[in-house]
């Protein structure tokens, strides 16, 4: 069974302004007087028209902070409000000039179709983690063939679930729908209230027949004279005779009905992952902190990763670029650059560790737009699921735990226990840089004997009587030895020593030891075995 989600960002033009709108090159004046801000056409044009006492306007971010309300603007009209624009009266389809005299407060700002458009692509690239079957579709909603992904993540509602997440780590809201026709689902993502998750075709006509007829672009055209015959919603549309309909208003309407009621096929033209990844976010305000910048990267880490899966790739190294301003002031980016002991390529794991890293990041100057790239790939390693989960974590988890403590605390700070070509215990281990991907290097031969896991930190002496030590006051039995080394001297007092396993009154095994010199000779316990 074939079944698809789309998603349908519905307030994309105001999106791409307000979470990660351009810093000011690309607007070129912010009149205090009606907030509003009006885009740059030529190169050099930016600046800030001075407001009414005579100073500077904020910043793009700065007065959206501070507006009553924002409002988007397209040849004169408004397109897209925010809740708090909502408020005071602003609607979509309103004039500017009307704009300006109910709520001379609301920051007007101008559509930017380049930027709706990154974002779109943005969503597609991100979408490819789940699919690699990803189209565009009219009002810039992105459609998922998930029919063979449903198994992998989980089913219908987990995957629906995953898909909004991704999407508001890109900072857009927006509408989802589900059905198992590709028209069907964007009609669905479409609607404001209703259902909107459709998985069995049966019951996929009677959800869709309550739609509006409005939701079709191949209905706009002939709207007055469907409203005059009373048709008001899909049903309503398909119950009308076929073939009048079509020399009424010809076969495109009819074709589309097909499709979305799942009575004809559609054909879709997928996303292509570019060859190599590059991408750049402008900032709306300048940052101060590198910290500060870890939204940016996330919103860029998302289609990273979308990209990695339809490769089929891992990331092995990738460098996060912070532009600082230009013009006069100008300096170069400062680069951070991430190389991972384990590929990965899931955007947690990522934001994760850019993050720990930028939090140790300091700035020479303010950051005005964040890059992602430089992107190092190696072939992804198909991993074979278990059937129960591996106790204590897997090889990977276990070397992304390392990359991740190595970004907090530093590389030369994480350690990992090593071992020495040295008969002595206490020497025989030893502290040395951890490594991430440690080479097969040839480990010294193991010391004859049984030994303890747990050593002393120092020897602690022990009482005799006669021959047999004591401990607690109750003498030990000897069980094995005695094993004899001779070592150390080479670089200070010669190490003589005969080892033995011995037990206590409370039947605890025990390592102990006596030095071989004049009598009487000390004993030593230095361990205890498990």
């Amino acid at each position: 069974m074939a079944l698809w989600i789309c998603l349908h960002p519905w307030r994309l033009s105001l999106d791409v302004l307000c979470s990660d709108a351009p810093s000011a090159p690309h607007f070129v004046a912010a009149a205090v007087a009606g907030q509003d801000v009006r885009a740059s056409r030529g190169p050099g044009a930016a600046h800030c028209a001075p407001s009414a006492a005579g100073t500077p306007a904020a910043g793009v971010g700065t007065l959206i902070q501070d507006a009553a309300g924002v409002a988007v603007v397209e040849d004169e009209r408004v397109i897209a409000v925010n809740a708090a624009a909502a408020r005071r009266g602003v609607t979509p389809g309103m004039r500017r000039n009307g704009v300006l005299a109910i709520a001379p407060g609301v920051l007007l700002l101008p559509r930017d179709p380049g930027r709706e458009a990154a974002a779109v692509d943005s969503i597609a690239q991100a979408m490819l983690r789940y699919t690699p079957q990803v189209a565009l579709a009219e009002h810039h909603a992105v459609l998922l063939d998930v029919t063979a992904s449903l198994r992998m993540f989980g089913g219908p509602l987990a995957l629906s679930r995953k898909v909004r997440r991704t999407l508001q780590a890109l900072g857009h809201a927006g509408g989802l729908g589900m059905a198992p026709t590709a028209d069907g689902a964007w009609l669905l993502a479409q609607a404001r209230q209703g259902q909107r998750r459709v998985l069995r075709p049966a019951r996929l006509a009677p959800v869709l027949d309550r739609l509006p007829w409005r939701a079709l672009p191949e209905a706009q055209a002939h709207a007055d004279w469907l409203a005059d015959i009373g048709c008001r919603t899909l049903g309503g549309l398909r119950r009308l005779p076929r073939g009048s309909l079509q020399r009424r208003v010809g076969p495109a309407l009819g074709r589309r009905l097909d499709q979305a009621y799942g009575r004809q096929a559609s054909a879709w033209r997928w996303v292509e992952p570019p060859l190599r990844f590059d991408r750049k976010i402008e900032l709306a305000e300048r940052i101060d902190h590198a910290e500060a910048a870890w939204h940016a990267v996330e919103r860029l880490v998302q289609p990273l990763c979308g990209w990695l899966a339809a490769r089929q790739r891992a990331l092995a190294a990738f460098a996060i670029h912070l532009h600082h301003e230009r013009g006069r002031h100008a300096r170069p980016a400062s680069t951070l650059s991430l190389r991972l002991g384990e590929p990965a390529s899931q955007p947690e794991h990522l934001v994760r560790l850019v993050r720990e890293r930028l939090a140790r990041l300091v700035l020479p100057a303010p950051v005005i737009a964040v890059q992602l790239a430089d992107c190092e790939t190696v072939p992804l390693d198909g991993q074979s699921a278990g059937l129960f989960r591996e106790p204590g974590g897997t090889p990977s988890e276990h070397r992304r735990l390392l990359e991740l403590l190595a970004a907090r605390i530093g590389r030369e700070r994480l350690q990992q226990p090593g071992v020495l070509a040295d008969y002595r215990p206490e020497r025989a281990n030893t502290w040395e840089p951890a490594e991430f991907d440690p080479p097969q290097r040839p480990l010294p031969a193991a010391p004859r004997g049984e030994r303890p896991f747990w050593l002393l930190a120092e020897p602690q002496p022990l009482a005799a009587t006669g021959d047999r030590p004591l401990h607690a006051g109750a003498p030990l039995r000897l069980l094995q030895g005695p094993d004899r080394i001779e070592a150390a001297w080479w670089d200070g007092p010669l190490a003589a020593r005969d080892y033995y396993i011995a037990e206590d009154h409370l039947h605890r095994r025990c390592w102990v030891y006596r030095e071989r010199g004049p009598e009487p000779a000390p004993w030593f316990l230095q361990g205890w075995f498990a």
